[in-house]
This record gives C-alpha cells, structure tokens and sequence, in this order.
C-alpha cells in the first residue's frame, strides 16, 4: 500500500524507448539536488539489469546510485526487473496485486524523508501492460504527475505525444509537459514556435528542447567491449575512450595512417603485421596516435608477440573479438549508447544540457502543486477553445418586490 501522498514526484516518460529518458533523469537529478537537500529516485521497472549481491539491478538505477550516492537501498530503487521469462511467468501465474504492492513499498522506502522524488519509466507509456504496470498505471499507482520526452520534430513526434497522453488521461495521470530531445541546435529557433502550438493544442506545456550533442553519442571502447563480448588484451583501464570514428586497416600501412587520431577505433586483422608494425614504429613521430580510442583485433588472431608488446608500449588499449572486421563495424554502427557510471565527462555535459535547456523551475512548480483531476483539466482546455467566441449575455433576472415583514 502506498503510504507516502505528500512528498512532491515527477514521473518521467517517453514517447518510445531510446529518447533521452535517462538522460533527462540524470540531469533534472542534478538540478533537483540544487534546489533540494534530499532527492530520492525509483525506477520501478527495469529492462536492463545487472546482477548485484544476488539481486537484479537495473542500470539505469545504478548509474544514479553510482554518481549521485543518494544512500537508498538498490532494491528500493530498482524493485521489479524484467528477465526474458517474466512476462510468460507472468501470464501464467502472475498476481498483478502483488506486483502493484511491491512497487509502491519500494516507493515507500526511496521516497522516506526525501524533499523530492524522480521517478523514471521505461520506454512509452503502454510499456509494461502485458503485466498490468504499465507506465502510465505506475504513475497513477504512486500518484505522480508526469512529463513525457520525446525526439524532435513536428508531425510524427507530436502524433507520438498524442497516443502516450491517451492511456494516461485513461489513467487520470496528469501530464505537465513535454521535452523535446536531439533536436539539431541550428533548427530549435524554427522548432521551437511550432512544436509550443502543437502540444498546446495537446493541452500541455512545452518544458524545454535539448540539443544533439555529438558526444553523447559516442560510445566508450568499454561499451564497445561489453556489447561485442571483446576480451581485453591491454588497457582495460582507459575503457572511457571515447569512439568517435571507425576506421579499417584495409589497405596500404601509410593509408591507414592517415586515418588515425584521437576517437578513431582501427580495426584490424592480427595477421596485418606490416600495418601494425608501421603504427607502432611511427608512434614517436606522430603522439596523435597514441590517442587512438583503441585498437580491435578480429577474427581471434592475435599478432607476433613482439609486435604486441611493442603496440602495448605505446598506451594504446587492444580488444580481441571472434568476429570479422565488417561485422565489428556493422555493429558499432547500430549500438544504442547509454551513459555509463564513472563517465564523468559525458555526465558533466548532460547535467549542462538539462541546467540550460529545461525549465526545471517549472517542473518543481507543477509537481508541488495540488494536482487538478484530467477530466477537469480537459474541460478548462475546452472553454480556453470557446472564451474568444463573443456570445449573447443572458438578461439578468427582474428583481422581484421584496415583501415586507409582517407587522410593520
């Protein structure tokens, strides 16, 4: 049972998964904790977990726990996690009581003696249905206002907007605003009038519009390693590199140079001797080298001991992968980047990011607020829609004569 109904909540959602969620519950996280002493934090769905102390943890939960140490318990802040078998248990056996129980119990205790609580969706509203919590239910469960994040743009996003407000109206969750995120920064001026009249027209407020930033989107080397089950051959510890660029050791050795510099990942075969030999004998020559993000070997063939040593020396960290070259790359190309705990840099510019282009102050002024019930809030948008029609004023009522008290 949900014990806590005072302490002021934000849910936060998408329009689909992979739009800047987490990204803006990092950064609305930092400035919360500029205005507030005590900010808690739950997400009470998790796709993406990692196993800690026995318990499955999602990642979102422990890169908040990571970088902002809110001192709350792990399983408070990540209750639920979706393995591939929870949703076929589930169906079969599954008490959506239960369910419901767990997550405002986890609430109870990440929201105790906080000033303020984020709480992050996962993906869009109607995710999380097949077992009855979706997200627009859980924010209703835990009686939490929500704004909605989407990409940029105009007509598909603002359709995007209109379905997610739908189930949460169907909810009677009262969405405050909407986000707008990697919007490209020469095209916000031009976004910015339309996309205000078009999810006012929606009955929302516009709360802010974020900017691509291209290093948001670079993955790390680690990540790179993570997601194609690399195995560290060096350099384990400069995992943060940041890949900017791919680049093939396909051809000559001084074709190849020209390609390498810092962010640039060269792939390359183990059996590509002339290749490696000529980046570690030119090294010296060249330091812009050894800030390559690192150096991928395929196909599991490792090079000449002495020509691994000498590439080791010069700091640059090597990864070894079973598969061939175009897949390594095919695969980086797809990757879905996630910010990392410990990636202080990238964190720093989100924390930036969401300082700059969000009104928080907004955010913080709504969710404080008493809530107003939809069908309320739906009635209020419709007479805004009529004020400016000029109607007739109805004739006041004749007064009638008023009677005298009897006996005078």
């Amino acid at each position: 049972m949900l014990q806590n109904h005072t302490t002021p909540r934000i849910f936060i959602a998408a329009t689909r998964q992979n739009d800047g969620k987490t990204t803006t519950a990092v950064g609305m996280y930092s400035s919360l904790r500029e205005r507030f002493n005590r900010v808690g934090y739950i997400k009470p769905i998790g796709q993406r977990f990692v196993e800690i102390s026995g318990k499955k943890i999602d990642e979102d939960t422990v890169l908040i726990n990571n970088t902002y140490h809110p001192g709350l318990p792990l399983e408070a802040m990540s209750p639920i996690a979706v393995d591939p078998w929870f949703t076929r248990y589930y169906l079969d056996k599954g008490d959506p009581a239960e369910l419901k129980g767990k997550v405002e119990t986890a609430f109870n205790r990440a929201s105790w003696e906080q000033d303020f609580v984020v709480i992050e969706g996962s993906g869009h509203a109607g995710v999380g249905s097949v077992f009855n919590m979706s997200n627009a239910h859980v924010a209703q469960a835990l009686q939490s206002k929500a704004i909605i994040v989407s990409r940029g743009g105009i007509g598909k996003p603002l359709d995007e907007i209109s379905l997610n407000l739908a189930l949460f109206e169907k909810y009677g969750v009262e969405v405050i605003g909407v986000i707008f995120n990697q919007v490209q920064p020469d095209k916000i001026d031009s976004l910015r009038h339309y996309a205000k009249k078009g999810v006012e027209r929606l009955g929302v407020e516009l709360l802010g519009i974020i900017p691509t930033i291209n290093d948001l989107r670079k993955p790390t080397f680690g990540q790179i390693c993570t997601e194609l089950g690399g195995r560290w051959i060096s350099g384990s510890d400069q995992r943060h590199r940041r890949v900017g660029k791919v680049a093939i050791a396909a051809s000559s050795p001084d074709q190849v140079g020209r390609y390498l510099a810092p962010e640039v990942l060269l792939v390359s075969g183990g059996d590509r001797v002339m290749v490696l030999d000529h980046i570690a004998d030119n090294a010296d020559q060249h330091p812009e080298w050894k800030q390559l993000a690192g150096l991928v070997l395929t196909s599991g063939i490792m090079p000449d001991a002495k020509v691994l040593k000498r590439l080791q020396d010069i700091g640059v960290p090597i990864l070894l992968l079973e598969m061939d070259a175009f897949t390594v790359a095919t695969r980086i190309n797809r990757m879905t980047v996630k910010t990392e705990p410990g990636d202080q840099r990238k964190i720093d510019l989100i924390q930036d990011m969401i300082r700059e282009h969000v009104d928080v102050d907004r955010i913080v002024e709504v969710a404080t607020s008493a809530s107003q019930p939809v069908a309320a809030a739906a009635k209020i948008k419709k007479s805004k829609k009529t004020a400016t029609k000029k109607v007739a004023k109805p004739r006041a009522p004749k007064k009638s004569a008023k009677k005298k008290p009897a006996g005078s």
